[in-house]
Order: structure tokens, then C-alpha cells, then sequence
């Protein structure tokens, strides 16, 4: 049985069509595990759309997204020399980013006239240009290729270590240098609605492509939801022994088998991105439950949140249900509240 995703199709369409609306320009990305859909089925709704363009995060991805989407496709990370060649039908199509000064040569060496972007550094520090190489690479671009716009790649403003209006002011900086190097065209991430409309009326000759992916997809998660089938369950006496690893239950109850683990990624934990005392305090009690064998996991039964019996298997995963709760059929499905950017689902249903 099977990790599924249930999206509610009205809902979810109409929040897309809303994006878009508001959102002039719009470049949706792909990439990854397609925020949980698979980017091949991202890359058919955004030809639905009728964007002109798709983002995908690496050339690996543009096998999976070409023949579902019929408009330009964008690269996001940075073209490198080991690259392999490009798939001659997709030279037209693809937008390669740049992001050193030695690597334009050696693109337009295996691909003479290929479509780029230059990727500004911004405060992110990944990837990026600086002022004067932006300004002297434009030139050598605009001869040589073909010259797409600027790619500006700001931080997420959502963490609580940015001010508020931070990525507004850093993108307003960036500007300057997009104007002194003579483009007209920004792709830019990680702005608000409001925030690039403030930009487009403040540099109204530029063109701004708003590259949107978490806000798109999963900007309503009402219209998304995750469950697992109950595989099986156990009546657990105090004392009794279970799992792969013999730990003893410290409790009666229930222990509950059900699907979804590692493979699926569930239970993988990335480093924490806490930049406030608050969220660093949460992530120090996470730690002490965790110590003691507390361990919360995204399964939910009738609003209750269980806990692991032992680190979740390959496919699988075992549950303790507490004593007095209601112990569910095997067959029934139960909620799971997951990361949608790290989990992959066995089964997508569009009702």
C-alpha cells in the first residue's frame, strides 16, 4: 500500500490561475522531486499555465521536463565546462545561466550564439558576478550570444534573520548595475507580489521575470494532502519488546505499522536553519526529547500526533499509539504532514 498525495484539483487550479494573475511574467520552476508532484507533472500544468518559460534546477532535469513543456526553458544552476553537450533539439530552447566570466567562452565555444542570463552575486553569496565583471561580461554576451537578462537569486526573507523589505532593498541596489551594464530584463527569486510590483513601478523600462516555485505549487496547502495506510497493529504490554533494534515498551498501548519511511523521506532530518533564539531554543528541546526515544513523527491519528516506535524503516514505519486511544483498521488511511520538498509520494490523486 502506499504514501499518497491527494490534491483537491478545483482548489489547487484555482490557485495557480491566481498566481499567475497576479504575477506578470511568471516563470515557474521545476526541479528536484517537484515540490513533492514530480517536475515532469509541474512541467505539463505550467504549459497549461501558458508561461513562455519553465525553470529547472539542473541540465540532469531537462530530459524530464522538454517534451511536457513546449516554451523556453531555463537552467538555474550555473553552466560549468564538465557539463555534458546539450541535446542539439534543445539548443533553441534552453537558457543557460553564467555565473563566472571564464565560463562564457567556454560555452560559446561548444555552443556559439547559446542563450544566456549573467547571475548577479547577491548577499546569498552561492553564485554570481560582481559589478564589473557583470558590466564587462554584457558586452562580450550581447556580441557573441544571446543575451537573456540578469538573474538575481536573493535570499529566503521568511527565516527571521532579514529585516523586513531587505530582499526589496538588496534587489533595488542590484538595479544599478543591471541599468549600468545596458539590460533591460531581471529573473529574479524570493520577492512578494507587492515587492516586485514596487519594482516594476520604480524601473518601469526593465522587464521583471519573477522565477516562483514554493509559492506556486504549495502556496495552498488546503488543497494538499499526504496520508499512509495502516499496514498493521499490535496490542503492546509494558516491558514488551519490539522493532528492529529490541527496544522495550515503556507503556501499554498499541504499536502501529504503516506506510512511508526513509525511502519516501520521512524521518530524514536536514540541518536546522533556525536564525532566532526562539526557534534554536525549539530545536534544543527537539534535541532532549529525541535522547530520552521521543520522537514526534508527521503521522497523525484523529488530530493526535504519534510518535516512533524506532527510526522509520526503508518503507515502513512503526508508531506508538498510547493507551485509551482509538487503534484504527488495518487498511485505514491516516494523515501525514510532511516537508512536500523532500518527500516522495508513491501515488499522486487529482480529484
Amino acid at each position: 500500500m502506499t504514501l499518497r498525495l491527494t490534491v483537491h484539483g478545483s482548489r489547487w487550479r484555482n490557485h495557480l490561475r491566481s498566481v499567475l494573475e497576479q504575477t506578470p511574467g511568471l516563470v515557474p520552476v521545476a526541479k528536484g522531486n517537484g515540490y513533492g508532484f514530480t517536475i515532469g507533472r509541474l512541467a505539463r500544468r505550467a504549459d497549461w499555465l501558458g508561461t513562455d518559460a519553465l525553470a529547472v534546477g539542473t541540465y540532469a532535469e531537462l530530459s524530464e521536463v522538454a517534451s511536457r513543456f513546449s516554451g523556453d526553458l531555463l537552467v538555474l544552476t550555473p553552466w560549468r565546462p564538465y557539463e555534458p553537450a546539450l541535446d542539439p533539439a534543445l539548443t533553441r530552447r534552453v537558457i543557460h545561466t553564467v555565473s563566472r566570466p571564464s565560463d562564457l567562452g567556454d560555452l560559446l565555444a561548444r555552443q556559439p550564439g547559446a542563450r544566456v542570463v549573467l547571475e548577479r552575486m547577491t548577499s546569498m553569496r552561492r553564485h554570481g558576478l560582481s559589478a564589473p565583471d557583470l558590466w564587462s561580461l554584457a558586452g562580450a554576451a550581447r556580441a557573441r550570444a544571446r543575451l537573456e537578462g540578469v538573474a538575481i537569486h536573493l535570499p529566503i526573507a521568511s527565516t527571521g534573520s532579514a529585516a523586513p523589505g531587505a530582499n526589496l532593498a538588496e534587489a533595488r541596489a542590484l538595479m544599478d548595475d543591471v541599468i549600468g551594464a545596458g539590460i533591460t530584463t531581471v529573473w529574479v527569486s524570493h520577492l512578494t507580489a507587492a515587492e516586485i510590483a514596487t519594482l516594476r513601478q520604480q524601473y518601469a523600462d526593465l522587464t521583471i521575470r519573477p522565477r516562483v516555485g514554493t509559492g506556486l505549487w504549495l502556496g495552498d496547502r488546503g488543497a494538499l494532502q499526504g496520508s499512509a495506510v495502516v499496514q498493521d497493529v499490535h496490542e503492546l504490554g509494558r516491558g514488551e519488546r519490539f522493532g528492529y533494534r529490541r527496544r522495550s515498551a515503556l507503556r501499554s498501548g498499541h504499536l502501529l505499522v504503516a506506510s512511508g519511511g526513509t525511502a519516501h523521506g520521512l524521518g530524514l532530518a536536514a540541518p536546522t536553519g533556525a536564525g532566532t533564539l526562539r526557534a534554536r531554543a525549539a530545536t534544543a528541546a527537539r534535541g532532549g526529547l529525541d535522547a530520552v526515544g521521543v520522537v514526534r513523527s508527521p503521522y497523525f491519528l484523529d488530530g493526535q500526533q504519534l510518535t516512533f516506535a524506532e527510526p522509520p524503516h526503508m518503507q515502513a514505519s512503526m508508531l506508538l499509539l498510547p493507551h485509551g486511544a482509538r487503534v484504527p483498521e488495518v487498511g485505514e488511511r491516516i494523515d501525514v504532514r510532511v516537508r512536500y520538498t523532500t518527500t516522495t509520494f508513491d501515488e499522486i490523486v487529482v480529484d
